[in-house]
């Protein structure tokens, strides 16, 4: 098993999933060769809650115009998980 920071990249910060975290849901921008499965075990280790269930996404990256050279190119594509917690568990993640 791979290391769970090594799957978790960082949280998403929006005001979407601010509303999102209430409900005991959570969105992470997650390496893109990780499973469901995975991203569960890894949530599980790091913030010792217990995961109810992952739903995953891939999100393409953007097309960019250099605006001096008219070069396309695109952003990075990335994945994310929305994970759902058991009720009565939560992840303080903007604690110190």
């Amino acid at each position: 098993m791979r290391d769970a920071m090594s799957i978790l990249i960082r949280p998403v910060v929006s005001e979407k999933t601010y509303g999102l975290m209430e409900n005991n849901v959570y969105t992470f921008v997650v390496d893109s060769s990780a499973t469901k499965i995975d991203v569960r075990n890894a949530v599980e280790q790091a913030f010792n809650v217990k995961v109810v269930k992952v739903n995953t996404l891939n999100r393409k990256g953007k097309s960019v115009r250099n605006r001096k050279t008219n070069v396309v190119g695109h952003r990075a594509n990335s994945k994310r998980a929305i994970v759902t917690l058991k009720p009565g568990d939560s992840i303080n993640l903007f604690e110190n």
